[in-house]
C-alpha cells in the first residue's frame, strides 16, 4: 500500500502581520471613503459656481466678445472635468503614499504591541523543572497584556510549589520506605544467622510487625494519591453516618486506652465519594486516639453549618507547627506505629470535595481539627445521630 503523499506544512501568518494587514486595510477603506466624500463635494460645489474664471489659453482664437453661451458653456465643463481629473489624480497618489506609510507604521506599532507576547512565549519555552523560579515581571501599563503577564507568574508560583512539594514528597516517601527495608535486610542478614531456635519468633515477630508498618505507609500513599487524583464517584452522602462508623471502628481501642468520647453527630449531606469521606473521618478518630493523654477526651461533632470538628486531649502542640502537620510525614515525635500521612489524606480528600481543613492547638494541650465542605447540601433539620 503507497503511504501517503506528506503535504508541506502551511506556513503560519503571524499576528503581527495580521495586525499590520487589518490596519492598512481599515486606513485604504477610511481614505477611499474621504476620497470619494472630498471628490463628490468639491464636484458640486465647482458644478454650482457662477462665475469662472478662464485662462486666456483656454479660448478658442478670435475676440472674446465672438463667443456664444453654447461655446463658454464648453469651456466651463472642459476646464471643471480637468480641475476633477487632477484633485482625483492628486489625491490617489496621495493615499498610496499614506498608505506605504500606514503599512510601515502599522508594521511598527504592532512590534511594539506584541512585544510583551514574545516576553511571556520566550518564558514559557523556557519553563522548566529546573527554572521554576523565574518570572516575568513585566513592566508597564496596567493593560490586558500585563494581567496576562501577571497571572502567568501567579501560574509559575502554583507550578514551583507543586514541584516543591512534589520533591519533598517523595524525598519523605524513600526515606519512609527505605527504613522499614532496612530492618528486614539487618534482621535476616544478621540476626538469622546468629539467631537460635529461641529468638527465631522474636524475630519472627519483628519482621511481621515491620511489614506491617510497609503496608500502612503504602496504602497511606495509594489513598493520598487517589484523593490528590480527584472524585470518581460522586453520590448522596452524609458525614454523620461517615463519622458513626468511624467511631464504631475506634470505640474499642479508645476504651483500651481509657479515652472519654463525647459526640454530637447532626446531619451533614455532602455531594461526594462515600468512602473517601469514611477514610477522612476515620483518619482523623485514630489520630485523636493515637496522639491523646490516658483518661482524656474525644470530642466529635457534625452539622450542615459547622463542618466536622474533632478536638482531642495531648500533649501540647507548638502553635508553629500547627500547619506542617497537614504535610506529607510531618510527626510531632516519632514515637508510635504513624507514618505521617493521616493529617495529609484528610486535607487532600477534603480539597476534592471543595473543602477545608483548619487546625488549631488547644489551650491546655491536644487539637482542634475543623473541616469545612463546600460540597454540603441543603441543610437538613438537625437531628442527632445515635451510634
Amino acid at each position: 500500500m503507497p503511504e501517503p503523499t506528506a503535504y508541506p506544512r502551511r506556513r503560519r501568518r503571524s499576528v503581527r502581520l495580521q495586525l499590520t494587514a487589518l490596519y492598512s486595510a481599515l486606513f485604504s477603506v477610511t481614505g477611499l471613503l474621504l476620497l470619494g466624500l472630498t471628490y463628490v463635494l468639491f464636484r458640486q460645489r465647482i458644478g454650482a459656481t457662477t462665475v469662472l474664471v478662464v485662462p486666456k489659453s483656454e479660448l478658442p482664437s478670435g475676440a472674446v466678445t465672438r463667443l456664444t453661451p453654447s461655446q463658454l458653456a464648453a469651456v466651463a465643463s472642459r476646464l471643471r472635468d480637468s480641475a476633477l481629473e487632477q484633485l482625483l489624480l492628486m489625491s490617489l497618489i496621495a493615499l498610496v503614499a499614506m498608505l506605504l506609510v500606514s503599512v510601515a507604521l502599522g508594521w511598527w506599532i504592532a512590534g511594539r504591541v506584541l512585544r510583551p507576547l514574545h516576553t511571556i512565549t520566550a518564558a514559557a519555552q523556557r519553563l522548566s523543572a529546573a527554572n521554576l523560579h523565574e518570572r516575568i515581571s513585566l513592566a508597564g501599563p496596567d493593560d490586558e497584556l500585563k494581567d496576562l503577564a501577571d497571572t502567568f507568574d501567579a501560574l509559575m508560583d502554583r507550578l514551583h510549589a507543586a514541584f516543591e512539594a512534589q520533591r519533598r514528597f517523595v524525598a519523605n516517601a524513600s526515606h519512609e520506605l527505605r527504613t522499614p527495608l532496612a530492618v528486614q535486610r539487618a534482621a535476616i542478614q544478621i540476626r538469622l544467622g546468629r539467631a537460635g531456635p529461641a529468638d527465631l519468633p522474636r524475630i519472627q515477630e519483628e519482621l511481621l510487625e515491620t511489614n506491617r508498618r510497609s503496608e500502612r505507609l503504602i496504602e497511606g500513599l495509594l489513598t493520598l494519591a487517589t484523593s490528590d487524583r480527584g472524585l470518581d464517584r460522586h453520590e448522596p452522602a452524609d458525614v454523620a453516618r461517615a463519622a458513626s462508623e468511624a467511631v464504631g471502628q475506634w470505640r474499642q481501642a479508645a476504651a483500651d486506652a481509657g479515652l472519654r468520647v463525647e459526640l454530637d453527630l447532626r446531619p451533614m449531606p455532602v455531594f461526594g465519594d462515600p468512602v473517601l469521606l469514611h477514610q477522612l473521618v476515620s483518619n482523623l478518630v485514630q489520630n485523636a486516639v493515637r496522639h491523646n493523654v490516658p483518661g482524656g477526651s474525644i470530642s466529635l461533632t457534625t452539622s450542615a453549618r459547622d463542618g466536622l470538628v474533632v478536638r482531642n486531649t495531648g500533649d501540647r502542640v507548638p502553635p508553629e507547627e500547627v500547619a506542617g502537620l497537614l504535610e506529607p510525614f510531618r510527626r510531632l515525635s516519632r514515637a508510635g506505629s504513624g507514618v505521617g500521612l493521616g493529617l495529609s489524606i484528610v486535607r487532600s480528600i477534603a480539597q476534592a470535595h471543595g473543602g477545608t481543613v483548619a487546625l488549631a492547638p488547644l489551650p491546655g494541650g491536644g487539637l482542634e481539627v475543623r473541616v469545612r465542605l463546600t460540597a454540603t447540601a441543603a441543610r437538613a433539620t438537625a437531628r442527632p445521630v445515635r451510634v
